[in-house]
């Protein structure tokens, strides 16, 4: 009997083992698969991170472009450009400047609701617009970061050169003529050692001198063939000034400050004091008086 309870022990014992082994079996796979989950899910985000507002790389804040690179007196210019935002009731600035920063064009432009802008002006037209060469145009959209700028050719305006004054150039025969903004032109002298014309006015404010020079009286010249550009003194001090020019004149359009007394315009050759036709008249008389003398035996000295 004691024999037959210890066989029934151990094969109860045997059953419980048997039936334990997949239990641990079971409970460790179940931890691996949780373990290899665990590594592979990403931890949240902070609070603070998580309401953050992605970085976006954002374009340009304004463009600007013509529709054409170069243009003629008259021509129109149409001038548009895109946003990259959107501001209800902000225009976009427009201007635009000649050759040497003067402003000849101001415009306001309303952006559209689809952030483009466009206008037309005609080019030419004032005194502003004389000067050939290259011109910039400069937008601004509300604050200076929201601008940019282009530029375009003009072949220069004969619209607004200077009539109606005239004044004669004292030392020589000729006489040019004039315009000019708040003030009023006093005279003008030609300086034959320095090779430049000295105009003196009185001003009534910042305006500018726009004077007519015929070649024949004044001009500068690389060695006598090509164009070379004049030098402009204002009170002695080198200003800046843009020119148009043909065959037979060159204009010069000079800005200057109130106060300014005295332009002077230096080229590289000027007209004799005498004149060109005054030299030939007093030639022609030299010479005939000697032939008159020579036949008729006229003495200018007496004869002792």
């Amino acid at each position: 009997m004691s024999t037959l309870f210890r066989g029934f022990a151990l094969l109860a014992i045997l059953a419980a083992a048997t039936a334990t082994i997949p239990v641990f079996a079971a409970t460790g796979n179940s931890t691996t698969t949780q373990n290899a989950t665990s590594t592979q899910t990403t931890p949240p985000l902070p609070p603070y991170l998580a309401n953050a507002n992605p970085t976006t790389t954002t374009g340009v804040p304004i463009t600007v472009t013509t529709d054409k690179t170069s243009y003629n007196d008259g021509d129109k210019l149409t001038i548009s450009g895109t946003t990259q935002d959107y501001i209800s009731g902000t225009p976009v600035s427009v201007i635009v400047r000649n050759p040497i920063g003067n402003v000849v064009q101001i415009a306001q432009v309303d952006l559209g609701s689809d952030r483009t802008y466009s206008t037309t002006i005609t080019v030419g037209g004032s005194s502003l617009w004389q000067a050939a060469g290259t011109y910039e145009v400069d937008v601004q959209f509300g604050s200076k970061d929201r601008s940019a700028k282009t530029t375009f050719q003009f072949t220069g305006s004969t619209v607004g050169a200077p009539s109606g004054n005239t004044i004669k150039v004292d030392g020589t025969d000729f006489s040019v003529t004039y315009s000019i903004t708040n003030g009023k032109v006093l005279g003008i002298k030609a300086d034959i050692p320095s090779k430049s014309l000295i105009v003196s006015i009185q001003t009534t404010g910042n305006g500018q001198l726009t004077i007519d020079l015929p070649r024949a009286l004044i001009d500068a010249k690389i060695n006598n063939q090509t164009d070379d550009q004049f030098f402009v003194l204002n009170d002695g001090q080198e200003a800046q000034f843009t020119e148009t020019k043909t065959t037979t004149d060159r204009t010069l359009t000079i800005p200057f400050t109130d106060g300014t007394g005295q332009i002077e315009i230096i080229g590289t050759w000027i007209v004799p004091e005498f004149g060109t036709i005054a030299a030939l008249v007093l030639a022609i008389a030299i010479i005939s008086i000697i032939a008159v003398s020579a036949k008729t035996g006229l003495r200018f000295m007496p004869k002792y």
